[in-house]
């Protein structure tokens, strides 16, 4: 295979010699869980913060291709950094309209309150129309919604009672079960303090009683709070018929597989970057054979860890990345200049990390634009 030369963390480089390993290959769609891929979007480079449609939807085509559903307009795909609530809605009306042409799409989009900006003036009134408004275009277009955590909430948000009378009304007016998404704050900062508690375990408590008062408008439970002791400990309390969906992108593989305890079914962003190793490794564990389940998510778990590593907020750049690397778009580039939120180095470790995996489809065209892209910072490749 190639060798390609690499920055390494002393400021020099040193030759990388990708490894001959066979890339993961989805196979087959035996299924014990649920599991949905949190997509990202392609963005029309050179035009300021506008979307490349035909490769957006593509890619949405291959995340089914590969047995996963698909997370729609969630933070994966730049909710309040990048992409407007205007430019969401068509995204999700884009994607549900391409998901009735397949008998396999799985699909649920994100509602949250981004066409509001979160300020000391915003109002609970404001924060429910808001969330009232995507609800009605999600479920206008036959959508499954995907209650994501709201900034302006966060902001005007004076008290847990305040949190439980937003939530108490949203999910009374859902026409089917809704998933619940806890973001932490390591994922977005401005949400530190949701639920009226800084502490996680104080936060649970409020959700749990929510659950309980709301169990059955409620199919489950996104936990994003990477500490995979809370999410157990949370997943054991849970009311009946209420799913735990992991999202904790370092012990996602341990959480899905589960024990004679319980497991989490999966709403993951770095499925994204992984798609075919997470839809084989899913059939395996199916298919009785937990082992080889374990083998397949093994080495995506550095690459995941690394992605997701602090400030984990800006991880969407390492999947864009991946997706560029592995040919879904044709430019590494990102809406509101996202591309630059990770070192040269960080992107170089994303490429040895995916290359080590059996993660990148195609290792010559992947090693062609690695070398490109090292040229662009004046590396010879």
């Amino acid at each position: 295979m190639s060798v390609i030369t690499l920055p390494v963390a002393n400021g020099s480089s040193e030759p990388f010699d990708f490894p001959a390993i066979a890339p993961v290959e989805p196979a087959g769609n035996a299924r014990n869980r649920i599991a949905y891929a949190a997509a990202h979007v392609v963005s029309e480079p050179g035009q300021r913060n506008a979307i490349d449609w035909e490769a957006t939807l593509q890619f949405r085509e291959y995340l089914w291709g590969c047995n996963l559903g698909v997370a729609e307009a969630m933070d994966t795909a730049q909710r309040g950094a990048g992409l407007s609530w205007m430019q969401a809605r068509e995204l999700i009306q884009r994607t549900l309209t391409a998901a009735q042409t397949r008998s396999d799409a799985l699909i649920a989009c994100g509602c949250g309150t981004d066409q509001l900006e979160p300020a000391p003036t915003v109002t609970l009134e404001q924060v429910l129309r808001a969330y009232e408004e995507q609800m009605a275009w999600v479920e206008a277009h036959d959508g499954r919604i995907i209650l994501m955590a709201s900034r302006a909430l966060c902001t005007a948000a004076r008290s847990v009672e305040d949190y439980v009378a937003v939530y108490d009304r949203i999910l009374t007016q859902a026409r089917q079960p809704v998933i619940i998404h806890w973001l932490g704050q390591m994922f977005d900062p401005d949400l530190a303090g949701y639920w009226g508690h800084d502490n996680i375990d104080q936060a649970m408590e409020v959700v749990l009683s929510l659950l309980s008062t709301h169990a059955v408008r409620v199919d489950g439970i996104k936990i994003s709070v990477l500490d995979k002791s809370k999410e157990i400990a949370m997943r054991q309390r849970l009311p009946p018929g209420v799913r735990m969906y992991t999202g904790d992108d370092f012990d996602f593989a341990e959480l899905i597989g589960g024990d004679e305890n319980g497991h989490s079914d999966a709403l993951l962003g770095i499925f994204d970057a992984i798609a075919p190793a997470a839809g084989a490794a899913l059939h395996e564990l199916a298919s009785g054979r937990r082992s080889k389940f374990d083998a397949i998510l093994a080495p995506c778990i550095p690459l995941s860890r690394h992605i997701f590593s602090t400030p984990t907020c800006f991880y969407k750049t390492g999947l864009v990345f991946l997706a560029w690397l592995n040919g879904h778009q044709d430019h590494f580039s990102m809406l509101a200049g996202h591309e630059g939120k990770r070192s040269f180095l960080h992107l170089a470790d994303v490429f040895r990390l995916a290359a080590a995996g059996g993660l990148l489809r195609d290792p010559d065209l992947a090693v062609d634009r690695m070398r490109s892209f090292c040229q662009t910072h004046n590396m010879d490749g």
